[in-house]
């Protein structure tokens, strides 16, 4: 009898480790899968970038007025790229450059950059910019501290920039570019929730946030685009910033991914509502490829997978760069934050997820662009 249970017991162990075996080379596998270079078979010639700071490669800090994003003008900022502080708040490239490199083109330069080349495209997004008009923010009780550079600001710039290089072709030279609305919307959530709005009042605010970025893809098809992408946002109640602002003790307000649940809901509300317009919007324009860009779950993905993809288990929600230890290293009270003297660095960047409490390091935004990539292509139709 004990023969037979030692026997039955040997089986029970060479399964669970056959299993595991299996399991981690599937996931290996999925990740091989990620980091295929395939976006270059959609033969883009351009790109064209609308946004905020998860975008900007340096246009927030050529402006006279640019809030606190100014520190991404300066070291430690860009300290993984060519040690160098070009205005991308990060330690170094973000999504768009990975977008652009998977693409077969060189890094979108800032169009508040007088003297770069443009030839393949341009960015126009500004750290810490709104899908609203700064009036509106008014109207609502609401400030931004960081710029009045709102989605329609850059679609102005767009405009002025298409009237000087294509004009009356834009059409022609346009049809194999990629043109990417966002991520932008997301600063006015949290503005409002950092000022003291409820969430209740945040969620009143998703159709009007919605209806200006739908605009926006609007104006941006009737200067000559047909392939777009409309990104969502990211789940906040996963970053540092939000989570040190509201901690709780209640640890029901907690998901499974140690995420603050109500603020991912609100997310969520305003990415169901983006993602309902833009079904929406494809009906009445069914000759433009309309493509949602799914940056929650992408996110959801990158927290679930982290370790082995090589991340610190103990550091995926505490900044690498900033100051107030615990479980974040945020300073809420924005006295010390990144770039401030005195504020230290993590020794090895590429094991966090966040840079600074609010962004991402490069190596987030390189394993997000892996998955957006690989999620967007089937919808693209290019040829393998």
């Amino acid at each position: 009898m004990a023969l037979i249970i030692r026997s039955v017991l040997h089986l029970l162990v060479i399964s669970l480790i056959s299993f595991v075996v299996l399991q981690q080379e599937s996931d290996a596998e999925e990740v091989l899968m990620l980091q295929k270079p395939r976006l270059i078979n959609c033969k883009f010639d351009k790109i064209y970038q609308l946004g905020d700071s998860f975008a900007d490669t340096g246009n927030c800090i050529r402006e006279r007025i640019c809030g606190a994003h100014t520190v991404c003008g300066r070291f430690p900022y860009g300290m993984n790229f060519f040690q160098n502080a070009t205005g991308r708040c990060s330690n170094g490239m973000l999504m768009i450059d990975f977008i652009a490199l998977e693409s077969g083109l060189p890094l979108l330069n800032p169009i508040k950059d007088q003297n770069a080349n443009f030839r393949h495209g341009a960015n126009f997004a500004v750290a810490g910019a709104t899908a609203l008009p700064s009036e509106i923010l008014e109207n609502m009780k609401m400030v931004n501290p960081s710029t009045n550079s709102s989605l329609s600001v850059q679609l102005d710039w767009m405009s002025s920039h298409f009237e000087t290089t294509c004009y009356t072709d834009c059409p022609e030279k346009l049809n194999k570019s990629l043109f990417l609305v966002g991520e932008i919307g997301g600063n006015e959530c949290t503005h409002g929730l950092l000022e003291g709005k409820t969430i209740e009042e945040s969620r009143r605010m998703v159709p009007e946030v919605v209806e200006a970025i739908i605009h926006g893809v609007r104006r941006v098809i009737t200067l000559g685009a047909t392939r777009i992408v409309v990104p969502g946002n990211f789940p906040s109640g996963c970053f540092p910033i939000i989570l040190t602002k509201f901690m709780t003790d209640n640890s029901s307000a907690y998901d499974e991914h140690h995420c603050l649940k109500d603020f991912n809901n609100l997310v969520i509300f305003f990415n169901d509502h983006l993602r309902q317009a833009i079904q929406e919007l494809k009906k009445e324009y069914p000759n433009i490829t309309l493509i949602y860009g799914d940056y929650y779950n992408a996110y959801i993905w990158l927290l679930q997978n982290a370790v082995s993809l090589g991340f610190d288990k103990n550091s995926l929600q505490k900044a690498c760069c900033g100051i107030g230890g615990g479980d974040y290293n945020f300073d809420i009270h924005n006295i010390k934050n990144c770039g401030a003297p005195g504020v230290s660095v993590c020794v090895d960047p590429s094991a966090y997820i966040s840079w600074d409490g609010i962004h991402l390091t490069q190596e987030a935004y390189s394993w997000l662009a892996k998955w957006l990539i690989g999620n967007m292509l089937p919808q693209l139709n290019c040829q393998a």
